[in-house]
């Protein structure tokens, strides 16, 4: 079985474990498409069978999160199971509305020190366990939306952020308490959306069982948003580039009306992308 289940990760696990133990559920190779802290929640794709070969087509998708920042503290890992450190102000909507501007559009971010980046062949979240100093370099990310929700209490406030591949949420938390010169870090993460993958489509992840899964399981090329195109030319089926008469891009290929994979058409030539079949 090949196709996609769009998971709601629930919080206190680990995206590895969700992929694991869909694994032993499905008896099939796994994997997910952008991972989630252990403290965070809902939608993870989970690519099984083949699927996983189309992950690319993924990666630069957007996602969409509702956070909850807390201000006037921090901890060293920038989430709740953190070491806590206590200091500085608690801002007011009015201050941090006046300030999310700067964090749209593309900007520079530097990862959490408690994050996978790799630091001379090393994770740095391995390093920083240790008690070793950890620098990364900022890179540039892409945040379409930041907006601010409301209040949460004395000293929380909701966020809902759609960004690009690579974004840190944490890092924003962090970031944005600096500006308004205060402390701050993400104690509630969610993620609702992951390209074409919405919380609505996501499935709790204790429903998912070897007796139901198939039940949940997303065939491939419903997921894929490129067209559609049924290629007859047998040529193309033994690996041969063929002329066609489409424009440039990336379709889905159909055989027969069956789903048979990608392929790519530049200059009218068609030539195979990934076989699913």
């Amino acid at each position: 079985m090949t196709g996609f289940l769009c998971v709601d990760k629930p919080s206190g696990r680990s995206s590895g474990f969700i992929v694991n133990v869909i694994k032993r559920i499905t008896q099939t190779p796994c994997g997910h498409m952008g991972t989630l802290d252990p403290f965070a929640s809902g939608v993870l794709p989970v690519g099984v069978g083949n699927a996983t070969r189309l992950f690319e087509y993924f990666l630069s998708k957007k996602k969409t999160y509702r956070a909850t920042f807390r201000f006037g503290a921090t901890t060293d890992t920038l989430d709740p199971e953190g070491e806590p450190c206590v200091g500085g102000e608690i801002p007011s909507e009015e201050e941090i509305s006046a300030v999310l501007p700067r964090f749209m559009g593309e900007i520079e971010q530097v990862p959490p020190a408690y994050s996978a980046k790799s630091v001379g062949g090393r994770r740095s979240y391995e390093l920083a366990r240790r008690g070793e100093e950890v620098t990364l370099a900022s890179k540039k990310v892409q945040i379409d939306a930041l907006k601010l929700l409301g209040r949460e209490g004395e000293d929380a406030f909701e966020f809902e952020i759609t960004c690009g591949a690579g974004t840190y949420i944490r890092a924003i938390a962090r970031d944005l308490a600096a500006s308004l010169g205060t402390l701050g870090y993400c104690t509630a993460l969610r993620r609702t959306a992951s390209g074409i993958f919405t919380e609505k489509m996501a499935v709790p992840f204790e429903e998912i069982t070897p007796e139901t899964w198939q039940n949940y399981l997303l065939p491939t090329d419903m997921v894929l948003p490129f067209s559609v195109m049924e290629v007859e030319d047998a040529r193309f089926y033994n690996g041969v580039a063929v002329p066609v008469d489409a424009a440039d891009g990336i379709y889905k290929i159909y055989r027969d009306g069956q789903f048979y994979g990608t392929g790519e058409v530049e200059g009218g030539i068609l030539r195979a992308g990934k076989k699913l079949c």
